[in-house]
């Protein structure tokens, strides 16, 4: 029989794939990574208490592994230095290279378990020149795997993800077959770790620091007000900058070393066809020779746009989109498909 550890945050989805593994004949063991909440780790959180009650209810070990630490390393260091520099991080895809699914496969090895499992709606195809593809599911609306374009070969071929061929609705109704109290909870929308949605207020808190205000500038170069601190804006943002200009305004791009918010009231001024990226990690290969169609996304929630993808410079690639695209954002993350298959992505420079 072969064993797998899955990933178990108490909601439904990771919920629903434990018991599907262990109807498959898996030997199946429950894993919650503690990861930030201070009191996570004695049970007294909503998230492991739902975690173990679902556990209990299907019959499999339920066990927590402290990670705060390396999380707050991995994660949250790099999203609080990422807004310092001017950036937009997306710390949700970090989070799954750095710290989940490197962690899991580790915690997989020192069991002796065979394979890692989660909740995601993605596919992992194995072609048969035994390349790993990771595909889109089967459930368009809840597509993750723009989070997971990270993942390589070695992790792939590893890993499970049982909900690949169902709907979110036929999640909540399995759940409701088996009798999980969580069937009907709500999905997660915000950063774990910023559960209220105000990304400035906690790395004001997290790092003790207060970030000065500095010019609104128009992209001449003419002052125009003050901002209230460069973490608060993001390129593309048009609410609550506090300046009237007559028209509404858009945050166009930020110059960190100099503390100044460029801004806009000509929208057009945020749509580009040329985005280029670092870091990139393809997935059915390892280096992209010369050229290649793609769709691509600038955010999880984009639309996929037609684009060519072109290699540049070392770990590097660049995305010349036939129609421009709005507010592409340095250090948000490009992802690019071949159909239902992804190709891989990088970060925006």
């Amino acid at each position: 029989m072969k064993k797998v550890i899955i990933g178990m945050s108490g909601g439904v989805d990771s919920s629903v794939a434990a018991a599907v593994l262990k109807e498959q004949g898996y030997a199946v063991i429950g894993v919650t990574l503690s990861l930030y909440r201070e009191n996570a780790l004695d049970g007294s959180t909503d998230d492991l208490r739902d975690a173990k009650a679902v556990c209990d209810k299907i019959g499999i070990e339920h066990i927590v592994v402290d990670r705060r630490e390396h999380f707050c390393k991995k994660v949250i260091e790099n999203f609080v230095s990422s807004y310092e520099a001017g950036e937009t991080p997306n710390p949700c895809i970090v989070c799954n290279k750095e710290v989940k699914f490197s962690e899991m496969l580790s915690l997989a090895d020192q069991l002796g378990a065979d394979y890692v499992a989660t909740g995601h709606y993605s596919k992992i195809e194995k072609t048969e020149d035994g390349i790993y593809l990771l595909k889109k599911p089967e459930d368009s609306s809840k597509d993750q795997t723009y989070m997971l374009y990270k993942l390589t070969q070695r992790e792939l071929s590893r890993i499970l993800m049982p909900l690949s061929f169902l709907t979110k609705e036929q999640v909540r109704e399995k759940a409701r077959e088996i009798g999980l109290e969580v069937a009907d909870r709500p999905d997660s929308q915000d950063i774990c770790f910023v559960p209220d949605g105000d990304y400035a207020g906690f790395i004001e808190r997290y790092t003790n620091k207060t970030y000065a205000d500095g010019d609104y500038l128009l992209p001449d170069g003419k002052k125009v007000g003050r901002h209230k601190g460069m973490i608060r804006y993001t390129v593309g943002q048009r609410k609550g900058l506090g300046i009237a200009l007559g028209k509404p305004a858009f945050v166009i791009s930020k110059n960190a070393q100099k503390n100044q918010v460029i801004i806009s009231e000509d929208e057009s001024l945020l749509f580009n066809n040329t985005v280029h990226l670092k870091d990139v990690n393809f997935i059915p290969f390892e280096n992209l020779i010369g050229e290649m169609r793609v769709t691509a996304k600038l955010r999880y929630r984009h639309k996929e746009a037609l684009a060519t993808l072109k290699a540049e410079g070392e770990n590097g690639a660049v995305l010349i989109f036939d129609e421009p695209q709005r507010a592409a954002a340095s250090g948000q993350s490009a992802v690019f498909y071949d159909g239902d298959i992804v190709i891989g992505g990088g970060t925006i420079v």
